[in-house]
């Protein structure tokens, strides 16, 4: 059995897709996504259908982005946050023409059911964006850096990579797992197409909601697998602003 863990989607359907068969997805591997299903391309909605049908046949664990809070406090009270609008969320409520309101009650109860931050059985964390407290996710006080930090891998992209995990000089942040699996920040701002690794941080965001790819990574042998530039499966939308 493969443990895949998969970046970023922001409403790239057909990118999701074409990784589930470029990565031979089997009823036998365990699939864990980052957060961030919806806002960017069109077929948010679309998305999280395929994506409740897909769980019914793989296992699947599903962390909470801030996009899919800003989208679940959509579909609960049929208000739409100004900056989740002009950040992907119009693209979305667009999606959702032609769901029927029983439709949109099951996405919601499928987006309330995402978990926060998941820890597997070798230590392993996987969280959409990152935490502050010292001690480790249990005791992180402010809920909301689970899906908005950016400091954690700014920390581990200048960490000095001598200083050995034992030593005093190590963040005390990291030393709580083996390995921790985010998305959040496109790798592509970093000019990097595959997913990134620093420490002990790996960061599979990709940039599929701008001009990168969706990629998904094999956590025992590190292998990756990406679809096609996600735009090129989206043409008739690149007059909007992606970069």
């Amino acid at each position: 059995m493969r443990t895949l863990v998969i970046g970023d989607i922001h409403g790239g359907l057909r990118a999701l897709t074409q990784l589930i068969e470029v990565s031979k997805v089997t009823k036998d591997d365990r699939l864990i996504f980052v957060g961030d299903y919806v806002d960017g391309w069109s077929e948010s909605a679309q998305v999280i259908q395929y994506l409740i049908e897909l769980s019914k046949t793989s296992d699947c664990v599903f962390i909470k982005g801030n996009h899919d809070v800003w989208c679940a406090d959509w579909l609960r009270t049929g208000d739409g946050d100004s900056v989740w609008l002009a950040h992907g969320g119009k693209e979305t409520v667009d999606s959702y023409d032609g769901f029927s309101e029983a439709d949109k009650k099951q996405h919601l109860y499928f987006f309330e059911d995402m978990q926060l931050y998941h820890i597997d059985n070798d230590n392993r964390l996987f969280l959409h964006a990152g935490f502050t407290s010292v001690y480790g996710v249990e005791k992180e006080i402010h809920k909301e850096n689970f899906y908005f930090d950016r400091t954690l891998w700014e920390m581990a992209l200048t960490m000095d990579k001598r200083i050995d995990k034992q030593s005093k000089l190590y963040p005390n942040r990291l030393k709580h797992y083996h390995e921790i699996y985010i998305g959040h920040t496109p790798t592509t701002n970093f000019k990097q197409s595959q997913p990134m690794n620093a420490i002990n941080v790996w960061n599979v965001d990709t940039g599929a909601a701008f001009k990168g790819k969706l990629s998904a990574m094999d956590l025992e042998t590190k292998e990756m697998f990406q679809s096609d530039t996600v735009y090129t499966l989206y043409p008739d939308e690149l007059g909007r602003n992606k970069q």
